[in-house]
Parts: C-alpha cells; sequence; structure tokens
C-alpha cells in the first residue's frame, strides 16, 4: 500500500496550524505517524481512497464504544479526506501506555462487562450500521431479520462463517475447509440445545491482548475495534484465542454479568471465525487449525 501524501496539510487545516510530522512504523495497513503541536501528540494514519473506509469505519466503532461509557478508548480528533484524490486521513489521541499492573486484569473485567451489559442499537437484532474491517478482512455486518437465538444463528452462520467460507472458495487449496465450514453451519443450532439465550450486546469484535493497554492512570483502554451488535461469548471467546486475559479477569468479569455454563462449548464456534479469518490473510497454518477446529465442532455435537 502506498500513501504518497503528509498529513500536514489536513491537521492544520482541521486542527489549526503548527503541526509537526514524525513517520511510524506501526501499522502493515496503513502509514502512520506522531504529530506534535505544543505540547500535544496524536496518533495519525491515512489510507488511499479504495481503502478509506477502513479508516471511516474505526472513527465509526470507536466512536461507539465511547458513547456506551463503559470503556475508555483513544478520542478521535479527525478523520475525513486528506486531498482531492479522497485518501483519508483518522487522527487519534496519542496514549502513553505502560505495563499491566496487577489492578488491571479486574479493571478490564469490569469495563468489558460494563460494555456487554450497555444498550445497543437495532431494536434487538444483532450487525452493525455499516461493514467494517478485522485485519484486513471486510466484515460484513447486515442486520439479522430478528433477534433471539434464531436470529443470531442465522446472523453467526450467514455474516461470519459462510461471509468468510466464501472468501476462502476462492482460493486454491481451501475446498476441504469450505465443506468442514459448511457442515459447522449446519449444526449451529446444536450449540444452543442448553437453553443459552444470547442477548446482543456491542463489542470490541477484535479483542486480544493487542489491542488492550493500560494508562498511566491505571485505566484500561481498547483500540482498532471491529464493532457489531454480536453475542458477547464471542468477545470472551476471541480474548481467549491467542492467549488469555489478564489474570483477575474473569472473576471481576463475572461480578458484573454472568457467563452461562454452556459457554465453554461454543468457545471454539467462536473461536473459529477468527481462525478462518488468519486462514483468508495468512494461509498455512491457520488453514489446517481452522480445518482441525471445524471437524473437532462437527464432532462435538455429533454427526
Amino acid at each position: 500500500m502506498t500513501v504518497t501524501l503528509t498529513p500536514l496539510p489536513v491537521l492544520d487545516a482541521a486542527l489549526g496550524a503548527g503541526w509537526s510530522v514524525q513517520p511510524l512504523n506501526a501499522s502493515g495497513f496503513c502509514r502512520t505517524w506522531r504529530a506534535q503541536r505544543k505540547g500535544s501528540a496524536l496518533f495519525v494514519k491515512a489510507v488511499p481512497p479504495p481503502r478509506a473506509d477502513v479508516l471511516e469505519a474505526e472513527a465509526d466503532g470507536l466512536a461507539a464504544l465511547a458513547a456506551t461509557g463503559a470503556v475508555r478508548v483513544p478520542d478521535v480528533a479527525y478523520c475525513g479526506a486528506a486531498d482531492a484524490s479522497g485518501a483519508v486521513v483518522l487522527a487519534l489521541e496519542w496514549l502513553e501506555l505502560r505495563p499491566a499492573d496487577a489492578g488491571f486484569g479486574p479493571r478490564l473485567g469490569r469495563a468489558v462487562a460494563a460494555l456487554h451489559d450497555a444498550p445497543c442499537p437495532g431494536e434487538g437484532r444483532y450487525g452493525w450500521r455499516r461493514d467494517n474491517r478485522i485485519g484486513a478482512t471486510l466484515q460484513s455486518n447486515r442486520w439479522s431479520e430478528q433477534g433471539g437465538v434464531s436470529g443470531w444463528i442465522d446472523f453467526w452462520g450467514r455474516e461470519r462463517l459462510n461471509a468468510l467460507a466464501r472468501r476462502l472458495a476462492e482460493q486454491d487449496g481451501s475446498a476441504d475447509l469450505v465443506r468442514a465450514v459448511a457442515a459447522v453451519v449446519a449444526r449451529l443450532p446444536a450449540f444452543f440445545a442448553d437453553g443459552y439465550q444470547p442477548r446482543p450486546a456491542l463489542i470490541h469484535g477484535d479483542l486480544w491482548s493487542g489491542n488492550w493497554g493500560l494508562l498511566p492512570d491505571g485505566t484500561p483502554v481498547l483500540y482498532d475495534p471491529a464493532v457489531s451488535c454480536s453475542d458477547p461469548e464471542a468477545e470472551l471467546a476471541m480474548m481467549e484465542l491467542f492467549g488469555h486475559p489478564p489474570p483477575g479477569f474473569w472473576e471481576a468479569y463475572r461480578e458484573v454479568r454472568a457467563v452461562h455454563a454452556g459457554y465453554a462449548q461454543r468457545r471454539g464456534l467462536y473461536q473459529l471465525y477468527h481462525v478462518l479469518n488468519h486462514a483468508l490473510m495468512f494461509g498455512g497454518g491457520y488453514r489446517r487449525q481452522a480445518l482441525a477446529l471445524a471437524q473437532q465442532l462437527v464432532q462435538q455435537v455429533g454427526r
């Protein structure tokens, strides 16, 4: 990806003159800079016109998370066109992060639980007001027609698992994986036979250790979202895929909201989406991991 622009003109025009910028190498998906002016600092991203939706969706997701009042996210200072070409600049509050302390896990647990308890738009349905990105992949968020278990099963099968399976089908060597995903989707009702009733909540959507941090005042902060109104269990499963939440997270989360006893049986179902996304982006071992997980899920609920 190449963005030849400098963000200085748009920063000066939108936020006042006097900014200086230092190029960073902080993203594989866009150009980045640190911008400074009179003791203020911003984290600035820019993308060319074909990828303008990436930063527009990020700004939308951060605004939605901030509006809940449940979690701290970087403030959006500016998001808009950089020049006549249609390139887009996103300027965010610069965050000074520090290593996690002993209380970070409990504070993160309470914040994420509060987010999952916050009201979510959509009148009880699943989805979001726009598509967004999870990594480099377009995440489809078309609203479900209804809420409840049936609406969630429809959304997870159509907008998550099948959406990625269609893209994998366009790549060579994925036929076995595509068939395995179809078998999982056909058995989705069985994963909810324990009486679990999902309720749509606003979730961060890509919540792993690379997307949370700790501010100097001890407040947890989240960034790089891929938001949607989804089952909170999908968030928890992602947090357990590439590591684990920090110590104390689970106890604090459960103090605010309960975790259904059947979550452990659905965890792999939700993790499959993210492993499929990595298979789509990187191939290799992730394809093998996704196939093994899909086959395991089919065996879990029986043929």
